[in-house]
């Protein structure tokens, strides 16, 4: 079956083809999938898409007419395809629904502690000969009360390892994870969550009820000097409210994975440009701010997962048969 994989990085040439094993013939293009890029899929049955592709009507209506007829995600979220107009054109739809729980969750603790003893500073300083300590002063997160906001398998990946540190946990979900009560993760609600915790991480999905989920509101019930992580979704922070947060030293530290605006920035080699987004170039002039370009789930363990299953469900397609990773409006 001929499939046309979009959004195409180095490393997805690696580990797809691995996965396909010659089952399937992979056309890789770089380009994202725009209504402009539609065209690339001319002769394809299949299409395999990453989290900055489009699939909204009009996209799908013109992937139809070429003769498209499934969706593969090579991720877990799904907001970016319009599943109600996928299904009234016939078109299936299937992802990867969970690879990388324990490397995003390990990402979010690497953050978290490269702030705190403010690891990179360290880093530069010494390649510098500068051997001195100011400015260099950390904390134990050993007692601390961390706030874990989604407890779904990233979450409960976290509270482990932040269990393991000896944090006090608390945690604020819709559906509370039996696995985190066994951890001695409290339930609380999320005002409590936010006005106890110290360390702040955010593991839900987005949805209407979550965007901006940290906004001013959020931010004013906060301690001060709260650590905050997101490695989630990046519209859950309203960045312009952390900027403010940041200014007052309402917050100690933010360390990002994700960024509410980040298409066409993360992924993108932009050395030799400029950072075209005001409030991301705002946001790395603190010195107690970190952002990583959405790599929290990169690791060679996610990535054979990701194309293992990717490839699974290409084959469950051309075979005909149901696939459990398929999504329905």
């Amino acid at each position: 079956m001929r499939v046309v994989v979009f959004s195409t990085k180095p490393h997805d040439r690696d580990f797809l083809p691995a996965a396909c094993a010659g089952r399937h013939e992979l056309v890789f293009q770089e380009a994202h999938l725009r209504v402009d890029t539609v065209p690339l899929a001319a002769g394809a049955e299949a299409v395999c898409l990453f989290v900055h592709d489009h699939a909204d009507a009009a996209i799908l209506i013109g992937l139809a007419k070429l003769g498209v007829k499934h969706l593969a995600l090579r991720c877990a979220g799904f907001n970016n395809v319009d599943l109600a107009a996928a299904a009234k054109l016939g078109l299936s739809v299937a992802r990867v629904p969970a690879y990388s729980p324990h490397g995003v969750a390990e990402h979010a603790v690497a953050l978290l502690m490269t702030l705190n003893r403010r690891i990179h500073r360290a880093y530069n300083r010494v390649r510098d000969g500068n051997f001195a300590l100011d400015g260099l002063l950390g904390f134990n997160v050993h007692g601390k009360t961390v706030g874990i906001v989604g407890t779904g398998k990233i979450g409960l990946c976290f509270a482990r390892i932040l269990h393991g540190f000896g944090a006090k946990l608390l945690a604020h979900d819709l559906v509370p994870n039996p696995e985190a009560g066994q951890l001695g993760v409290e339930y609380v609600a999320l005002d409590r969550l936010l006005a106890e915790s110290d360390i702040i991480s955010l593991h839900c999905p987005l949805t209407p009820a979550t965007h901006h989920l940290i906004g001013p509101a959020a931010l004013a019930r906060m301690r001060t000097g709260v650590y905050l992580l997101n490695t989630g979704r990046g519209p859950l922070v309203d960045t312009a409210a952390v900027i403010e947060a940041l200014k007052s030293g309402k917050l100690g530290a933010l360390a990002l994975d994700v960024y509410e605006e980040e298409e066409g920035i993360f992924y993108e080699d932009l050395s030799a440009a400029f950072v075209p987004d005001d409030l991301l170039a705002r946001l790395l002039t603190f010195p107690n701010v970190l952002v990583t370009s959405h790599q929290a789930f990169f690791t060679r363990e996610a990535l054979t997962s990701i194309a293992t299953t990717t490839a699974g469900n290409l084959d469950d397609f051309a075979a005909g048969r149901a696939c459990a990773n398929s999504l329905k409006p």
